[in-house]
């Protein structure tokens, strides 16, 4: 589900699948495994090796590949492998016969098994790619219609420090990303990778828009039409979101994509993403689900920042719903879950509100997501409204905080921006702890850094 109402755009290859049944088959161990914590090596690249050092974490059992030996007994039954995630331990499987998954589940190193997706009756169509105009104006800001969204947090300032996300990679966990390469607004978006976890046949700049319009608040930068908060970072494309119906199955893509994330050495992970209502019913979240744990996706993300990583979120637009609160993983603990303002600061009136169930300060923050300045599908300047918006936006401008303060820790970068709010000494649920000054959050990770030397 994304953060912000929109028009969709489906494609038939995600539906171009035998089986119309995937399951979820979480496991006990990692008995068997060829791998060892002490050859880390073997199963983490360089990248996430030396982030992990940098920050002084472990290589614990999570990071352990999901056992060889589990994922080929499992497969010889038959099932197809869908993905697979070893922060949760868990095989995800498509099939067709429910007698087989009954069998699974009786195996020594199962723990449970969960059905996570069912075909619907029908696919959509096949999506056709939007002609683009790219047809925009220039004017006098240098940040186009973006000025306000980065000024109203001193992110320009950072900018202007030299500080603009260069060498930092974000990773972009979202549906599609149409037209991202036809758009010239977005021709100098260094983007290092691209994967879908939907449909690996897919073409990912031909699917849904929305990952464009967010990667757009970011990475844009063409100076005196749009620039965003990052503009110089580098970008990692994944999609886990199947826009056309709604299961859990989504949260398994999402986690393989965050552990992907994660194996390339991606530093900060957007995603304006949620999830509270489902196609089953009775797999929809009530509010004391809202614990942190509860959700696949809440459960992942909160790992994050044990590997070293900085994951920023949408908070939910369900604040005028009967629902109202955030939506997983939103409730995830060690992460920045953003809420909606408008460029007066003002909260706009769909923004989601905490707190979790346990009690935890959310939203942590919030950004511009009322008329954010965002790119169309046809290369032309629009405004768009939702929490999907207001994450990015402060998202790049995380990215070039840890930037100016690279010896900092993923928690230490979370902290300092919470305590920059504007209402800091007195959060609440709805803004959690407000507007945050970068340049603030800039100041106080340089003293943190010098208590360090």
């Amino acid at each position: 589900m994304f953060a912000v109402g929109m028009a969709l755009l489906f494609s038939a290859a995600s539906f171009a699948q035998q089986d119309s049944l995937k399951y979820r088959i979480s496991l006990t161990d990692k008995s068997q495994t060829p791998y060892s914590l002490d050859e880390p090596e073997r199963f983490l690249s360089p990248k996430a090796i030396e982030r992990r050092k940098r920050q002084g974490l472990p290589v614990d059992s999570t990071d352990l590949p999901v056992s060889p030996v589990y994922i080929e007994t499992i497969r010889n039954y038959g099932l197809t492998i869908v993905v697979t995630g070893k922060w949760d331990n868990f095989v995800t499987v498509s099939c067709n016969d429910t007698t087989i998954m009954e069998q699974v589940s009786s195996l020594p190193f199962v723990r449970e098994v969960k059905r996570v997706w069912k075909a619907p009756e029908k696919g959509p169509d096949p999506v056709e790619r939007d002609s683009v105009a790219n047809v925009y104006e220039t004017g006098e800001s240098y940040y186009g219609d973006a000025w306000r969204q980065i000024e109203i947090s001193n992110g320009h300032l950072l900018h202007q420090a030299g500080f603009s996300g260069h060498g930092m990679m974000v990773g972009v966990i979202d549906a599609g990303f149409h037209n991202a390469d036809r758009i010239a607004l977005l021709e100098n978006v260094k983007i290092v990778g691209v994967r879908d976890f939907v449909d690996s046949q897919s073409d990912i700049y031909g699917e849904n828009d929305h990952g464009m319009k967010v990667l757009s608040c970011m990475a844009a930068n063409l100076p005196y039409a749009m620039v965003g908060t990052a503009p110089d970072a580098g970008y990692v494309l994944l999609r886990s979101e199947d826009a056309y119906t709604e299961h859990l199955v989504e949260q398994d893509y999402w986690a393989a994509a965050l552990e992907y994330a994660d194996s390339l050495g991606v530093d900060v992970v957007n995603t304006s993403l949620g999830y509270y209502d489902f196609n089953d019913k009775t797999q929809n979240y009530r509010y004391r689900d809202l614990d942190g744990h509860f959700s696949l996706m809440s459960r992942q993300a909160g790992r994050a920042s044990d590997k070293g990583m900085i994951v920023v979120c949408s908070a939910g637009n369900a604040g005028g719903s009967p629902w109202k609160k955030i939506t997983p993983p939103a409730d995830a603990d060690h992460i920045l879950t953003v809420g909606a303002i408008g460029r007066d600061g003002i909260l706009a009136n769909f923004s989601s509100v905490g707190n979790t169930a346990d009690g935890r300060i959310k939203p942590d923050v919030v950004a511009v997501g009322y008329r954010s300045a965002v790119i169309d599908t046809d290369g032309t300047l629009n405004s768009a409204n939702g929490t999907s918006f207001a994450s990015p936006i402060l998202c790049g401008m995380v990215t070039c905080l840890w930037q100016a303060c690279p010896e900092l820790t993923a928690r230490e970068i979370i902290e300092i921006v919470r305590l920059s709010g504007d209402r800091a000494e007195w959060p609440d649920n709805i803004y959690g702890y407000g507007i945050p000054d970068m340049w603030k959050a800039y100041q106080s990770g340089k003293q943190r850094t010098e208590e360090k030397r």
